[in-house]
């Protein structure tokens, strides 16, 4: 072993020992060792260690560092990184890396990212570049001024923007460089940027982008999420040109996107899509009518029954229908992160409530003024507020379910949604009529 091989492994193993006992130092460290030696302090350290040290380097650093090792090293950081990360981290990959990667990324991860990284077409996500520089808000000016040199040092194709984000990668301001220099040594970046920055978002069509960018004479724009998380910039040459899909597109395809039904899809893989569902939802109807079918007593004897169950009916599916609307668009245009799922399914709830106690309480008028009972009010009013609680629940519950399945929700969804408002509908108010026949039937 030579002298420098043997320096070098020194550096490794107190890089790797001071990991233990303090992250944020080390992070200094290794963004400071020449890029060779922080891969290997890298790669000496636990799964769990490297996810928390690539959270907190740049993440075409980190890709770069990456592409130093074997394909299997990647796939077992990749795997131990959240989605959002691991996607943004193979976007800044090299082409030949990510063809090499191809193999090793399968199952729940590949198809995380692979929506991750689906954009709708004409969107500026698929025409974004992933090649920009990046910095966290937490480090001083002079060890940004050093990262800004390393980074930009051949690579010449990056933005001129240095962005500034925070720990999860959201936003935070674009670094002025004449405020950078003048800055003192020990500032923060965060206190030296500037936050007021104009961003397009990710999903926002390619035209109406550029007419934004051509206003402001902006030649490059940040892209974010809906979380604000800083995905790459978009640049005014590439949008009035029309540019090709880029990075993107490669990891779409690489990801196996394309096999769902589109517009004009051939009759044949149409039919195959849908018959499939159109034979559930005669299922799903039948199971609808055998519950109506258990009632048959009852409605035999209070035959008013009857002209009521398509306003519950109704009702039910109408409410799901703008519950689970509202759903499809949040996962269209990702707004639910996972943590913030059960306070969706909740509020949507809570939605399906009260508008069961408004329209429980005209229904039950309108049932009184026309039939003069009013235990019938009362059980068509109390069937509503249920029938409505559980459409809210199943309209933002059954397309985030379906999802999980990896069924497509835009397919099935409709389907389950109008079964469970029907069947659990007719339950409710018919069974409230069995429970309430004495005061019903005079």
């Amino acid at each position: 072993m030579t002298d420098n091989e043997y320096q070098s492994s020194e550096i490794v193993l107190f890089t790797a020992k001071l990991v233990e006992n303090d992250i944020a130092e080390s992070v200094k460290i290794i963004e400071e060792l020449p890029k060779q030696t922080s891969s290997q302090v890298l790669k000496a350290l636990p799964a769990a260690t490297k996810a928390k040290i690539l959270k907190r380097l740049q993440v075409s650093y980190s890709a770069s560092l990456l592409e130093q090792n074997e394909p299997e090293l990647i796939q077992t950081i990749l795997y131990s990184v959240e989605p959002r990360q691991a996607a943004s981290i193979v976007m800044h990959l090299s082409p030949l890396a990510r063809e090499q990667l191809k193999p090793y990324i399968t199952g729940k991860l590949a198809d995380e990212i692979r929506d991750i990284l689906t954009y709708p077409e004409g969107s500026v996500g698929r025409y974004m570049s992933s090649n920009i520089i990046m910095l966290k808000e937490d480090i001083k000016a002079e060890k940004a001024i050093r990262q800004i040199r390393k980074l930009f040092a051949g690579n010449s194709t990056a933005s001129s923007y240095v962005y500034v984000v925070n720990e999860e990668d959201v936003l935070a301001g674009v670094l002025n460089m004449r405020d950078l220099m003048l800055a003192e040594p020990d500032s923060l970046l965060k206190n030296i940027i500037k936050t007021d920055v104009f961003t397009i978002h990710c999903f926002t069509d390619r035209e109406e982008a550029a007419r934004e960018m051509s206003k402001r004479k902006y030649f490059a724009v940040p892209i974010v999420d809906s979380e604000n998380h800083l995905l790459g910039t978009i640049k005014a040459e590439n949008m009035l040109r029309g540019v090709k899909e880029d990075v993107t597109k490669d990891m779409q395809t690489m990801f196996g996107v394309g096999k769902d039904e589109r517009v004009f899809s051939p009759i044949g893989f149409a039919l195959k899509k849908r018959l499939l569902w159109l034979n559930v939802n005669l299922v799903t109807a039948f199971l609808a009518a055998g519950v109506v079918a258990l009632f048959e007593d009852i409605i035999a004897r209070l035959t008013i029954l009857a002209v009521f169950l398509p306003v519950i009916a109704g009702q039910g599916g109408n409410a799901g229908a703008q519950s689970l609307a509202v759903v499809m668009r949040g996962l269209v245009m990702r707004e639910i992160p996972q943590n913030k799922v059960t306070t969706l399914i909740l509020k949507e709830t809570k939605i399906g409530l009260l508008n069961g106690l408004v329209i429980g309480l005209i229904t039950a008028l309108i049932a009184y003024a026309l039939y003069g009972n009013g235990w019938f009010g009362l059980v068509i009013g109390l069937g509503m507020v249920i029938n409505l609680i559980i459409a809210g629940l199943a309209g933002s519950s059954t397309p985030l379910i379906m999802k999980k399945m990896g069924i497509d929700p835009a397919q099935s969804s409709s389907i389950i949604l109008t079964t469970v408002t029907d069947v659990m509908g007719f339950l409710a108010f018919l069974g409230l009529a069995v429970i309430f026949q004495d005061y019903l039937i005079q």
